[in-house]
């Protein structure tokens, strides 16, 4: 086993508690994480287990289990453990582990996944159900997670790589339209007339009622955005011929 080496405590800590630092560098990581009783993905287990009864979900968690990756845990042994040490130690900390887990162990991907899980990972929102309904509105595949379906409607939808809607038009007599926040991935919005518009995680278009336009994905990249259905009267989709190829 390569010897391990730190010194997270000496350069954060080394001149203003300098013994803290050597106990931390040189005998917890120094002589302890190097004994050899134990192999190092056992004691990686081990230490996330240790960190997550105790409650502890900040930096450190996070870099231990970065370390169990490393060490070779995979993610459906990580997944196990999380899962059974949560029947011991409380289910709110096994969430608040698994959501720090799945950012770590993001592209352990089956090979006919197309990237889909290491997207689902990379959200907070779900990506739900295939978007049958809608399906033939769509070039390629597409799936659709309700977010809120009372007062304000709002929907996680999230195109394949290379899937895009139909151009289309909200139609309303008073108010209405749509609003887009992407939540995941990289993908385009195109008005009728104009150039196409590149929308990245964070980025909202605001689309008025009467407004011809499509979205989706580009060729390489999933795609997802929360569609926000603003309140109107008399409202109504209109659905066109489909958007240029990605």
């Amino acid at each position: 086993m390569p010897k391990i080496t730190q010194t997270a405590g000496r350069d954060s800590l080394g001149s203003f508690a300098p013994e803290f630092a050597h106990f931390n560098d040189d005998v917890l990581f120094g002589e302890n994480w190097n004994n050899t009783d134990i192999d190092l993905k056992a004691r990686c287990i081990i230490t996330v287990v240790a960190l997550m009864s105790s409650g502890v979900t900040d930096s450190s968690l996070m870099y231990h289990l970065q370390n169990a990756k490393n060490a070779g845990v995979s993610k459906s042994e990580i997944s196990a453990v999380i899962t059974h040490v949560a029947f011991y130690a409380g289910w709110p900390k096994a969430w608040a582990v698994f959501n720090m887990a799945k950012n770590i162990w993001t592209e352990e991907v089956t090979s006919d996944d197309n990237g889909k899980s290491a997207h689902a990972a990379s959200m907070i929102f779900p990506i739900g159900a295939p978007n049958d309904g809608f399906a033939q509105y769509f070039s390629g595949q597409s799936y659709l997670a309700p977010v809120s379906t009372s007062q304000v409607g709002i929907f996680n939808v999230t195109f394949e790589p290379g899937c895009r809607n139909n151009w289309h038009i909200h139609h309303a007599e008073k108010g209405g339209g749509q609003i887009l926040i992407c939540v995941g991935g990289d993908g385009y919005y195109q008005e009728w007339g104009k150039e196409p518009i590149e929308m990245h995680p964070g980025d909202c278009v605001n689309i008025p009622a009467g407004v011809k336009h499509w979205h989706g994905a580009g060729k390489d990249s999933w795609f997802s955005h929360l569609a926000v259905e603003v309140p109107g009267e008399g409202c109504s989709n209109e659905w066109l011929e489909p958007a240029p190829e990605a």
